[in-house]
């Protein structure tokens, strides 16, 4: 689990975590146009293909199967693309296997303890007293099943969560959320106004005074 929690002490965004803030976002608002160039870029620029895949993957739980699907195909047209020109890509490290044999709602919450440096409930308060069921989803699908795979470290999936509820409208509540626990892992405020301005660039300058908004709220 701690070599899931990689800190980052780079004050900006490296050329790999721009691609992977914006592939994000445009995953998660369905430009797919201008995806896959940031596809191009991403893998230019060192991410390897189960980077991509593993971010690609994580987004459906947070824009849904149709957006994510999207996105794999059109990653898969680019690397099909890329291969014809005889580029040939890292296809990268695959994922440890999971040795923690605890049932998988007790690994996503101490998943979750890790990411918000807080205790958490069981089940959690509110939504999941009144949906057990997505209470169990979210422990055991995102924060188990998906957060297992060290492909990604925790700081990377943050950063991936982080830039796709700032590129979608109705999920300030979600960002900020995600934005304590990005900043748990080493994220840094910078690099939230790195992603933001990436949002402005590529999906909204509106979008992204929002997501500024959220941030500034939550330093006050």
């Amino acid at each position: 689990m701690d070599a899931q929690n990689n800190k980052n002490t780079n004050q900006q965004l490296d050329a790999r975590q721009q691609s992977l803030a914006a592939i994000s976002a445009l995953t998660a608002t369905g430009n797919i146009e201008k995806l896959k160039l940031h596809l191009n870029t991403g893998l230019d620029t060192g991410l390897t293909i189960n980077e991509v895949e593993e971010a690609l993957v994580q987004l459906y739980a947070y824009c849904g199967f149709p957006r994510s699907l999207n996105g794999i195909n059109t990653f898969m047209q680019v690397l099909e693309e890329r291969k014809a020109k005889g580029i040939k890509d890292e296809v990268g490290k695959e994922a440890t296997p999971v040795k923690d044999s605890s049932d998988t709602y007790e690994r996503g919450r101490k998943t979750l303890e890790v990411l918000t440096k807080s205790p958490q409930a069981k089940p959690a308060p509110g939504f999941g007293e009144f949906a057990p069921r997505i209470d169990a989803f979210l422990k055991e699908h995102l924060f188990a099943d998906i957060f297992d795979s060290d492909v990604l470290d925790y700081q990377q999936r943050e950063l991936v969560t982080i830039s796709a509820l700032a590129a979608m409208t109705g999920t300030a509540g979600q960002l900020q959320a995600h934005i304590g626990m990005g900043m748990n892992t080493g994220i840094t405020a910078e690099q939230l106004k790195a992603v933001f301005d990436i949002i402005e660039k590529n999906v909204s300058k509106e979008q992204a005074e929002t997501a500024r908004a959220v941030f500034l709220k939550m330093k006050k």
